[in-house]
């Protein structure tokens, strides 16, 4: 929920070109009010164009590279696996939140995964995380009990600080 997804036909993609990219105008704000209330800010993304061959992995990390340079991003961590051939990394399943509290001491308890996509919030969910959906209005089906569904990411971080 960092970037703009490209939307055609009511699915969302991700961009495959730097000139597709474009950080959200409030990904600024709302990352730097979680900074400042002491949360980690640890992303966790399935990107299936990498082992699809449609983006190169250097792109993808020129992307990250960006992302870190204009937010307080603690780490970012990728799954390149294709959606026909998911691993245990791949959202819905949590590898990658497994990999972030090996790494981080996370409490999932004390966690919140937000995401604009089901396998956001399930993949939090599969390890005790609350999860916030970022309702894009895609046509793919939501997830069934988030936490909270947000029109945002600023709107997500402002429910997380209230609670």
């Amino acid at each position: 929920m960092l970037t703009r997804s490209l939307v055609r036909d009511g699915k969302a993609y991700a961009p495959r070109t730097l000139e597709e990219f474009e950080i959200l105008p409030d990904a600024g704000e709302a990352c730097d009010l979680m900074k400042k209330a002491g949360y980690l800010l640890i992303v966790v993304t399935n990107q299936p164009d990498v082992g699809r061959g449609l983006v190169s992995f250097a792109i993808m990390e020129e992307m990250h590279r960006l992302l870190r340079r204009a937010l307080p991003l603690d780490e970012i961590l990728s799954c390149t696996d294709p959606s026909e051939t998911p691993g245990p990394r791949r959202k819905p399943a949590p590898g990658m939140l497994l990999e972030a509290a090996a790494k981080w001491d996370i409490d999932f308890g004390a966690s919140f995964i937000v995401g604009d996509r089901k396998s956001d919030v399930e993949a939090g969910s599969a390890v005790g995380c609350r999860g916030l959906f970022i309702d894009r209005h895609y046509r793919e089906s939501k997830p069934s009990h988030p936490s909270a569904t947000c029109g945002s990411l600023l709107e997500a971080a402002c429910w997380i600080l209230q609670k």
